[in-house]
């Protein structure tokens, strides 16, 4: 297969949650393809970091503030890299997410709608906009959704509002692959497992005695006995909007080190 079928020159990819973990690793990931990066979050600060590790490496890049669960702020956000561009995006990336450890008879609405607003409502009005140019222009596109394990598997410890949402975010997915089909928008989502992004990190730290406990676990569920880098996720995510899969629409992809195939009666080869 030619290497070029990855290439992603002249296709400016939105990629929302970009200034940190595996947002960062995407941008990087699509940018060295050639893509220019559209990249959004709510933190200006980390932002302008990520602006100067792409320039870095001659990426084209733009940087917009941007929260995802606010719908004129998306609507701004393509209004804006259209004008910055002079393109209509091809390809997006839905990244941003809020996490929530909260028993679900003690979560209150405050906090449900904190989830849902960024981690599902915020992946809708991204694809919305996303798809309403590209519909409009006959652009051919690529959306991948970044799920979770935890949207096919339920893994408790407070994690409800959260597994709920990816939930939704597995069939948004589904639904806008067959309704954009036509349109030539292929729609997919990847399931990671725990990823080592600097928040998981210092959630593990902040847990201290607890998160070994619950690092042990964890790591007996994964048959390759680690949990994901974010390169990982990016990768999956390259191959997902590249012509390499040119005939993959619909599908929810772990990347999870055999995570939700390893089920509960199995063991990793203790005959």
């Amino acid at each position: 297969m030619s290497k070029d079928i990855f290439r992603l020159d002249d296709r400016v990819a939105v990629v929302t949650g970009a200034a940190g973990g595996i947002g960062t690793a995407v941008s990087h990931q699509l940018g060295e393809a050639g893509a220019t990066i559209i990249a959004t979050d709510v933190n200006q600060a980390s932002l302008d970091r990520l602006i100067g590790e792409l320039e870095a490496k001659k990426i084209k890049v733009h940087a917009i503030k941007s929260d995802a669960g606010v719908e004129s702020e998306v609507i701004s956000l393509y209004e804006q890299a259209r004008k910055l561009t002079g393109k209509t995006p091809q390809i997006l990336v839905n990244n941003a997410f809020q996490g929530l450890h909260v028993a679900p008879h003690e979560t209150s609405m405050a906090e449900w709608s904190r989830i849902m607003d960024t981690s599902l409502t915020g992946y809708f009005l991204n694809a919305r906009e996303f798809g309403k140019y590209a519909i409009r222009e006959k652009v051919p596109g690529a959306v991948v959704n970044i799920s979770s394990i935890a949207g096919s598997s339920a893994i408790g410890r407070g994690n409800f509002a959260y597994s709920v949402a990816k939930g939704g975010t597995n069939q948004m997915t589904r639904e806008l692959a067959i309704e954009w089909a036509t349109s030539k928008i292929r729609v997919n989502a990847i399931q990671p497992c725990s990823v080592n992004t600097p928040g998981w990190r210092r959630w593990v730290e902040t847990e201290g005695e607890k998160a070994k406990v619950l690092m042990k676990r964890l790591l007996e569920g994964i048959p390759l006995g680690r949990v994901a880098e974010p390169e990982d996720i990016a990768r999956g995510v390259h191959f997902l909007v590249s012509d390499a899969a040119a005939m993959i629409t619909g599908v929810i992809l772990p990347i999870d080190g055999g995570n939700l195939a390893f089920n509960a009666g199995g063991n990793l080869g203790n005959y």
